[in-house]
């Protein structure tokens, strides 16, 4: 019986939310590394719920991420400056105009599915193109 104490101890730090943000986090991590291969996925909006998810639940992993050379200077710039830098930003408006349209044009059925996907197509260009372009001091 006093075996089990250190644990139900252990387990009581830790709230049922926080193990759900901490798996919220690694899950949007996931997605935010797979975009880096697969250009229909973005990164950078994934990053940002997985920093996110990690700040409310497991400093740990929020501190691992911020010194990830990979994420953390764009995890940097967001957090001081609330900008995207100009290759990110070029780089995100471009898959969504060549491979949303290529879908649209190609895999997406006439009518109301096609405007469906140009209003989420166009959300996304207009939500990225409002985003503040970071300056070469801010970088």
């Amino acid at each position: 019986m006093s075996c089990l104490k250190p644990l139900q101890i252990c387990c009581k730090r830790l709230s049922k939310p926080m193990y759900l943000l901490t798996l919220a986090g690694l899950l949007f991590l996931g997605l935010g590394i797979l975009g880096i291969v697969l250009p229909v996925l973005p990164t950078t909006p994934f990053v940002l719920l997985a920093a996110a998810c990690f700040a409310k639940s497991s400093p740990k992993l929020h501190n691992w991420l911020h010194q990830s050379n990979l994420f953390g200077p764009m995890l940097k710039r967001w957090e001081q400056h609330k900008c995207m830098s100009k290759k990110s930003k070029i780089t995100a408006l471009s898959m969504i105009i060549i491979f949303g349209g290529s879908s649209l044009i190609f895999a997406v059925p006439s009518g109301i599915p096609q405007i469906a996907t140009s209003a989420l197509l166009l959300i996304g260009i207009f939500v990225i193109s409002r985003i503040k372009t970071c300056t070469k001091c801010q970088t």
